[in-house]
């Protein structure tokens, strides 16, 4: 990708380290809404889970005045030391943006199904009518006269958007159960950073992301859905990002288009930033009209991208 040009500070920023605002960072920021117009800025998270140090953040950054979108800054690998955790790390680098941010789009999901939120008596799913309850049954039945075995739901581990991404799109998209075995820990984690959010947040399905961004884009379906693949993985990532650049979609610099290229959690972070973009832009699929209002839903960009005229 093409290099470009910034203040040296953003370059600093992209480093794992996090460091205090420098009085030129602050001068920077007064300039956002003079030279370079107003500016909208996007988290995307990508977690591991909380031992670990896979967790990273991109900061997605888009100047309307310009329609530029650009990558301003990836930290990777967040882990905890002696006296701070790696949750702290992460509000740590969201808050300095806080008053420019739109949105932050977490991996996973950052509230447990409705069923595990709902306080009133249990009659059980036989008899239960609340309306996410109603949406599984009659999904359910309709899955029955098509497939089998015919398996019943579990509202406590499911969610409807769960059933609705594995059925209604393009391709099927299996997604783990929200308090399923791999999920829950991750999910638990990104209800603990959720809660100290002062921003909106929306939930991102990289791998679904991918896939439409991909395919608006003409990238090989191999690459869209291998990306994650330890093997090949890397050249299916580079494949995408060359696609951004060469179709003009958002400034990257080198070094981190390589991070990228070689850390999935990195891209997936980007790309769950780069979702929230363009929900702002109205870009992502609404829920269905039926679709229980209070479910949980994933935002994913719209099957036909229109990446002119931001």
């Amino acid at each position: 990708m093409p290099k470009g040009r910034i203040s040296s500070d953003g370059r600093k920023a992209r480093q794992s380290s996090l460091k205090k605002n420098s009085p030129k960072e602050k001068v920077l920021k007064l300039s956002d809404t003079s030279h370079a117009g107003r500016v909208h800025r996007f988290v995307g998270i990508s977690l591991g889970g909380g031992k670990t140090d896979k967790a990273c953040v991109a900061i997605v950054e888009y100047y309307p005045k310009h329609k530029k979108i650009f990558l301003s800054r990836l930290v990777e690998k967040i882990k905890s030391d002696e006296v701070h955790s790696a949750d702290f790390k992460i509000h740590e680098v969201i808050e300095q943006y806080h008053n420019d941010l739109e949105l932050v789009a977490f991996d996973v999901p950052f509230q447990q199904p409705a069923c595990l939120r709902c306080l009133l008596p249990c009659p059980g799913i036989e008899s239960c009518k609340e309306p996410h309850i109603q949406w599984m049954w009659d999904y359910t039945r309709k899955l029955h006269k098509k497939k089998k075995p015919r398996k019943l739901f579990t509202p406590y581990t499911q969610r409807c958007v769960e059933w609705y991404l594995a059925n209604e799109l393009e391709v099927p998209f299996v997604l783990q159960h929200a308090m399923g075995a791999n999920c829950a820990p991750l999910l638990a984690r990104a209800m603990f950073l959720h809660r100290r959010m002062r921003t909106p947040c929306v939930e991102v399905n990289p791998k679904l992301s991918v896939w439409r961004i991909g395919r608006s884009l003409h990238v090989m379906k191999s690459h869209l859905l291998f990306h994650k693949h330890s093997i090949g993985g890397d050249e299916s990532r580079r494949a995408i990002l060359n696609a951004l650049s060469a179709h003009n979609i958002a400034f990257v610099y080198d070094q981190d288009v390589k991070l990228m290229i070689e850390n999935n959690h990195a891209f997936e972070a980007f790309i769950c930033a780069l979702t929230a973009f363009l929900k702002f832009k109205g870009l992502t699929e609404a829920r269905p009209a039926n679709f229980p209002e209070k479910e949980d839903w994933i935002d994913f960009p719209l099957s036909s991208i229109k990446w002119d005229g931001f």
